[in-house]
């Protein structure tokens, strides 16, 4: 993978030249939860959203954007250090998974490193101003001990509170707690702040909440540069959910409030403007309109101050809704994302190059003429060299994406996954009864959000092979299709130089650690495939309880079937090595 790590400041093209060598832009980063590119009408979607819609007409929308994992916690360290997870040094990430012996596991083991090699502090020592607003989920007892100790350590409120005062009061104890934890983390401000997802009894969303809280940041900053990472909970949950919080106007992350500075749309007719457009109020559209209006409160705040026009603001999800803790592109790692900054980016681009959330921070970084510490890894690369038109010489070929066990290389037309689970994970699964497969199997070991890529046939499969341009639901895995081993083999190389690059083991790949070969758990794969699994429910057909003749017990191994699939890989892997066929186009 192609990779800046180091930064010079000059001229990109004559759309920049005046901003990239004068002028440092204000920079605002909208991390939004859970969101695909269905949900914004200028990507297609059949909704509501006129604010986002603007953007991308006055901006750049990309096309072919990813974030590196497709779970919040490792999503969101990404987004705020150009690092992917698994290369996390965090204490929290080294007691889950070990040293860089042993196989990485990225998914909400990872956090925020306390040498402060982040965002915040890195554009903050080069003269920023760095705010934080809303979500976090990066927090992190190993790495900050003192946070949780003395008489203003954390508060766990357990999900069965009851709501009222003291409740209140512990909620909003645990804000004034985080705005502290995030300034030693080196941020300059911090207001308004979720320590993770919204939860009982207290769990409404409140966009207004975090949109005051921006406002007045970008108020009390106006004369910048500023950087602002401004994260909201939608749309996280159930679509009805969203509807349902609209009701509750009070509700936020400090706990019930008097009142609110009324900065957007009022609700009602937010809702009666839906109606209006022909939308049905009560469904999913209601959440991305409100989301929306949330942005156009930000944008009409930069035009009322005069900043409009040299305020770089990106607008991006943590990951989609449909495969979270998946590697795959539709529904879980390719998202929807727009940038507009009138000074440095001509309207109505669109960039179809294959971009990450880990380019993000470097990009920062190159307008913000930050110096970046020398111990300081980045993964990703500048964007800027592709803001006059969506295109540059020499970009990067394909992406690297990781979630728990699971790896995948992607490339502009198609996507090579790898499942390698550890030696532990494997003693699991081989002593798990059917209907405890899925769970183990799961690339994060859990049932729910770790399981909704399972409607995707391939998903348990140790290798899987995707045509993104013929199949973009990656529903047909073509990975033991004999005239693919071509292909196969050449997305197993690009894997296999950015494993080398990460430094851990994985599977065959890079031998060593916990890693374990594949082939081992094929019995358990056919099993699994064969399950009913919605959610956290798992049925075993009657038909194949009959087949097992068991149902409680572990399936038992096909030593047969595991010899004749190793015998088969390794028939295709000597056959893509002599193989001398045509290479199509990516």
């Amino acid at each position: 993978m192609k990779t800046l790590i180091a930064f010079s400041i000059f001229c990109l093209s004559a759309v920049v030249t005046t901003n990239a060598c004068g002028e440092r832009p204000n920079i605002i980063m909208f991390l939004i939860d859970d969101q695909n590119p269905s949900s914004i009408a200028a990507f297609g979607g059949d909704t509501y959203t006129p604010n986002l819609d603007r953007m991308a007409e006055e901006g750049m929308k990309f096309t072919r954007a990813y974030v590196s994992s497709s779970v919040c916690t490792p999503s969101r360290y990404s987004f705020l250090t150009g690092r992917f997870a698994g290369n996390s040094y965090s204490k929290r990430y080294a007691a889950a998974v070990g040293g860089k012996e042993n196989q990485g596991l990225p998914n909400f083991n990872v956090a925020l490193e306390r040498d402060n090699m982040n965002v915040g502090n890195v554009l903050r020592e080069a003269g920023y101003t760095t705010g934080f607003v809303g979500k976090f989920h990066l927090t992190s007892d190993l790495d900050f001990p003192e946070f949780y100790k003395g008489k203003n350590k954390w508060i766990n409120i357990p999900k069965d509170a009851s709501p009222g005062a003291e409740t209140s009061a512990q909620f909003e104890h645990n804000e004034r707690w985080m705005r502290r934890y995030l300034e030693k983390l080196g941020f300059s401000w911090a207001k308004n702040v979720y320590p993770e997802n919204i939860h009982q009894p207290y769990s409404s969303h409140n966009p207004e909440w975090t949109t005051v809280a921006a406002l007045e940041f970008i108020e009390e900053n106006k004369d910048g540069p500023f950087y602002l990472h401004l994260c909201s909970t939608l749309l996280h949950g159930p679509d009805k959910s969203w509807r349902k919080s609209m009701d509750h106007p009070l509700i936020t992350g400090e706990g019930e409030v008097e009142s609110l500075p009324e900065v957007m749309t009022p609700r009602t007719e937010l809702l009666k403007t839906i109606t209006e457009k022909g939308f049905d109020p009560e469904s999913h559209v209601a959440g991305e309109a409100w989301i929306d209006d949330s942005m156009g409160a930000i944008l009409r705040k930069l035009k009322e101050l005069g900043i409009d026009d040299n305020t770089l603001v990106i607008f991006a999800p943590d990951h989609g809704r449909d495969g979270k803790a998946s590697v795959f592109s539709h529904g879980s790692c390719q998202v929807p994302m727009i940038m507009r900054w009138p000074k440095g980016i001509p309207a109505g681009q669109v960039c179809e190059e294959l971009v990450q959330n880990i380019d993000l921070v470097p990009t920062f970084f190159d307008l913000g003429q930050a110096e970046k510490p020398d111990a300081y890894r980045i993964d990703g690369q500048s964007l800027s060299p592709l803001f006059e038109n969506g295109q540059a010489d020499n970009w990067r070929d394909h992406l690297y994406l990781e979630m728990g066990s699971a790896r995948a290389t992607v490339t502009k037309g198609w996507s090579y996954i790898a499942v390698r689970h550890t030696q532990e994970q494997i003693a699991v699964i081989k002593k798990a009864t059917p209907k405890n497969l899925p769970k183990a199997m799961s690339y994060i070991g859990r049932l729910g959000i770790g399981v909704r890529g399972a409607d995707r046939p391939g998903f348990f499969e140790e290798d899987q092979l995707y045509h993104l341009k013929r199949d973009p639901k990656e529903m047909s895995n073509l990975a033991y299709h004999e005239n693919q081993v071509f292909r196969l083999n050449e997305m197993r190389n690009l894997m296999q130089q950015d494993l080398e690059a990460i430094g851990r083991p994985f599977g065959e790949f890079i031998p060593g650690g916990n890693a374990a070969l594949p082939g081992q758990i094929d019995k358990q794969i056919e099993v699994v495939k064969q399950l009913e699994i919605k959610g956290k429910t798992v049925t075993v057909p009657e038909a194949l309880k009959n087949d097992l003749g068991v149902t409680d017990d572990p399936i038992p191994d096909d030593k047969a079937g595991k010899k004749a699939k190793r015998e088969a890989r390794k028939k295709a892997r000597e056959k893509a090595k002599s193989n001398n066929q045509n290479n199509p186009d990516r």
